[in-house]
């Protein structure tokens, strides 16, 4: 039996998701990887993320145009799966913000954050 558990997100760009994760301090691995959960079973994802519980890692496969979360938090100790989807949701939208702006023809100058409350000063580039 299968301890995997799959959350929706709204996750779209593989780009955006692998520096948000690199932003939260983790080493993610692309392409055709696997997870290990409980008694060493595994799934196959498109990103992974080792955890510092030996034997369990958090995955994400692409499901039609969003990226689900898969992992088996049965044996994943220190890591709040609501907590983590949050923070990872911010650094996602930050990336994909600052991405947007600087196509755009905007940079930023200006950032803080504050009660985990990202405020940006963006500024366009005049030539």
């Amino acid at each position: 039996m299968s301890h995997f558990t799959k959350i929706k997100t709204k996750l779209v760009k593989e780009e955006f998701l692998v520096q948000a994760l690199k932003d939260l301090g983790h080493q993610p691995k692309t392409g055709n990887v696997k997870i290990k959960g409980y008694q060493g079973q595994m799934t196959d994802v498109d990103v992974m993320i080792p955890t510092k519980n030996a034997g369990y890692d958090i995955g994400f496969v692409k499901n039609g145009n969003e990226y689900e979360l898969v992992a088996d938090w049965y044996g994943i100790k220190d890591i709040n799966a609501d907590k983590f989807v949050d923070s990872l949701s911010q650094r996602y939208s930050y990336n994909a913000v600052v991405s947007n702006m600087e196509e755009k023809g905007f940079d930023v100058v200006e950032e803080e954050t504050e009660d985990n409350i990202i405020h940006m000063t963006v500024r366009r580039s005049v030539f």
